[in-house]
């Protein structure tokens, strides 16, 4: 039977550095990433849902609008995921049309712009903690916060910024179209940057929330919601490590579900890092899926060949 597997690719991966941070820039690592993933379908025939992360794409449009404020309005934060899941989606429709193209493969990949309903009620709105966009001066924060309701904090001795939800992802809106993609064996880009965050009111109507949902775990929601085969986590580093950064560091090869919350419980994995990487993946095994993966994009055919990365198993 063909197997089904959720990648996801992190948002700063399609960033190499600080001199490489332009559109064409971040296609070019895009392509490099399309490439490897186009070869693994090649060689699998495995059906395929790609997700991605958008934290710098965001922040370079927050940042344009604030620098172009005395002429044009403010960009909501919801149009601006929405706004990284086109972009994005297209950089990935395109290079995947390309690679295939080029492999003789008749496969066509197509992005689902994704709404991910979060609980209005879900406590991480009473406390937002999730940096976005660019350092501020005291006295520019506290006119982004009378004047557009910010939350805003101040960061390490850096300056200011602006911190907003980021609520638990509870159901994805376009789930019955990602399948019916999936079926007829298109490649689908969805759920981009965590989805677009949106709450529900008491009549059923959306409304677009000023939040952002964490790729890692809205990528295994869909992936339980599809019963998923594998969810393969694309990030910056070849294995997950314990001890990470200290001289004590010991890379993993392999962990099982109950190994992880150990490691978990020990404060082996960082909040802002590894940590929601690691609740995503056992989230998707407790809820039926065969393996997990995380690695880089360089050693992403290797991973999946069992050579190397991290592979956790129920």
């Amino acid at each position: 039977m063909t197997q089904t597997a959720v990648i996801a690719i992190g948002g700063n991966s399609l960033i190499t550095d600080r001199e490489h941070q332009t559109v064409p820039d971040q296609y070019q690592a895009c392509a490099q990433t399309c490439e490897r993933i186009a070869s693994m379908i090649q060689r699998t025939g495995v059906r395929l849902v790609i997700t991605h992360g958008n934290g710098p794409q965001v922040g370079f449009i927050l940042r344009r609008a604030e620098l172009a404020a005395q002429e044009l309005h403010m960009v909501p934060l919801d149009s601006c995921v929405a706004d990284t899941q086109g972009a994005l989606g297209y950089h990935i429709q395109r290079a995947l049309r390309n690679e295939f193209q080029r492999r003789g493969l008749a496969k066509t990949a197509v992005t689902v712009v994704t709404q991910v309903l979060v609980d209005k009620n879900d406590p991480a709105f009473k406390k937002p903690n999730k940096p976005i966009g660019s350092f501020m001066s005291k006295e520019k924060a506290a006119e982004h916060k009378n004047q557009d309701q910010w939350d805003v904090v101040e960061d390490a001795g850096r300056g200011w910024r602006r911190v907003v939800a980021s609520p638990i992802p509870k159901k994805i809106l376009e789930l019955d179209a990602i399948k019916d993609l999936l079926a007829r064996d298109f490649v689908v880009v969805a759920v981009g940057g965590g989805g677009v965050a949106v709450i529900e009111d008491d009549q059923g109507q959306l409304y677009g929330a000023a939040a952002v949902i964490d790729k890692d775990l809205a990528s295994s929601l869909l992936a339980r919601q599809i019963n998923a085969d594998y969810l393969i986590i694309s990030t910056a580093v070849e294995k997950v490590c314990l001890d990470f950064g200290k001289p004590e560091q010991k890379a993993l090869d392999r962990m099982t579900v109950t190994e992880a919350k150990q490691y978990i419980q020990k404060g082996h994995f960082k909040p802002g890092s590894m940590l929601p990487k690691i609740q995503a993946i056992v989230d998707f095994l407790e809820g039926g899926g065969k393996e997990a993966i995380i690695t880089d994009p360089e050693h992403l055919e290797l991973a999946l060949a069992g050579k190397t990365g991290t592979h956790v198993v129920p």
